[in-house]
């Protein structure tokens, strides 16, 4: 199993919009291509009070490139994006990394 690990920094204020578009849009779209997520978290107490963290589970790195591929392509997920973003951009910018269990992890 492989974890990704991806942080939205969003534009001021942009985090509940983002929220509400996980939560009403995207998480279904996901199912829809089969794409697990693993957990999201908000900041309580660091750098940001901005960012929203969740993780993704994979079988392998092929899954991924062909189900988020998919749900990236997918033209629902692009309008509704763009209707979510037309008050502006909600998210500046995402960092992603991709985590291997080590051998006594509980998380297998």
């Amino acid at each position: 199993m492989i974890y990704e690990l991806r942080i939205y920094h969003c534009m001021p204020g942009r985090l509940p919009d983002l929220v509400k578009r996980f939560d009403t849009i995207t998480l279904e779209l996901w199912e829809r291509h089969g794409i697990r997520q693993a957990g999201f978290w908000t900041t309580l107490i660091g750098e940001s009070n901005q960012d929203l963290t969740y993780m993704l589970a994979w079988e392998s790195m092929a899954e991924r490139e062909e189900k988020f591929g998919a749900f990236m392509t997918d033209p629902e997920w692009i309008s509704k994006r763009a209707e979510t973003e037309a008050n502006g951009q909600i998210v500046a910018n995402i960092s992603s990394q991709f985590l291997q269990p080590t051998s006594f992890s509980s998380v297998q």
